[in-house]
């Protein structure tokens, strides 16, 4: 059984967020850089770390491991930092998510995609597009745009745009 709005072949990033791999649409993806000093903006909430400078635009970062539950988000020698776009009520945002490691790109072929488990009413698992299934192992398959509300990006907007996030880009 394929998911419903999955009907080819797609090609994805695959990442670990702890003992997990995850992927995200390619499309999606602008970028991967390495681990870089990230500037902590001041009240925001804990899963974004900060803002980067990027090519002299100031991006937030999210930390993924954060905004699922799991622990911070360590520097290692395989940290880094993929550079998405999403979209959320039409509107595009670029945004960085701190990853363990990136692995591969893939293509998934649409009939090796199962729906997301539905494990009662309380967990939410919107988010995910689908379970990838790469031999016996599984690829949990973000929604990217679906991971963030319109509040929490428009929060990080705010910090990019904000005097706070332009004074962060010229101290780094």
């Amino acid at each position: 059984m394929s998911v419903t709005g999955i009907e080819e072949t797609t090609q994805y990033l695959t990442f670990k967020l702890d003992d997990e791999v995850f992927a995200t649409d390619i499309s999606k993806v602008r970028e991967v850089l390495d681990f870089t000093t990230i500037t902590k903006v001041p009240r925001t909430p804990e899963f974004m770390r900060g803002v980067i400078n990027l090519r002299g635009s100031v991006v937030p970062v999210v930390d993924l491991r954060l905004k699922f539950g799991m622990s911070k988000t360590e520097k290692t020698v395989n940290t880094c930092i993929i550079i998405v776009e999403v979209t959320v009520d039409g509107e595009k945002i670029i945004l960085g998510t701190l990853a363990d490691s990136v692995q591969e790109v893939l293509d998934i072929e649409a009939d090796h995609i199962e729906p997301a488990p539905k494990i009662g009413t309380r967990l939410k698992t919107e988010f995910i597009k689908g379970m990838g299934k790469r031999d016996v192992h599984f690829i949990i398959i973000l929604d990217i745009d679906k991971i963030f509300s319109t509040d929490e990006l428009t929060l990080g907007q705010d910090v990019g745009e904000g005097s706070v996030g332009e004074e962060a880009i010229r101290r780094s």
